[in-house]
């Protein structure tokens, strides 16, 4: 399994509420707010909308990102996370994380079988190898 992300970097991403991510290699597109859950020191998103053209979608084709906490931008790649410990883990972790009633709706909806299938884990990005 690969290493995970910087302590300091999985801190902060703790600490917020919203995490930006632009979804592919592309430059061009803009970076969105997800909400970022953080299990056992690994960094977890879910998708709401799954919408075609979204980040999610991006992901499924192009699993290579960037994400923005505070000022620092940091290149990871997006693995799909899988396990039914897990997941409820993560549900978990939204349901402490986002109490607040204009949150319920969201976290609910979090926990069904398509937005649960739709969990992402962003660990770091592979060096390109010297050829």
């Amino acid at each position: 399994m690969a290493r995970g992300l910087a302590p300091s970097i999985v801190a902060a991403i703790d600490r917020s509420s919203i995490l930006g991510i632009r979804a592919g290699a592309r430059s061009d597109h803009r970076f969105v707010g997800v909400w970022p859950i953080v299990v056992d020191g690994r960094v977890f998103v879910r998708s709401w909308t799954l919408k075609p053209g979204g980040w999610y979608r991006t992901l499924a084709d192009e699993p290579v990102a960037t994400i923005q906490v505070g000022s620092r931008r940091v290149r990871v790649s997006a693995v799909r996370a899988t396990g039914n410990r897990l997941l409820g883990a993560i549900e978990k972790a939204y349901a402490e994380k986002y109490p607040t009633p204009g949150a319920r709706k969201f976290v609910r909806g979090f926990r069904t079988k398509r937005r649960r299938a739709a969990t992402i884990e962003f660990v770091p990005r592979a060096k390109p190898r010297n050829r």
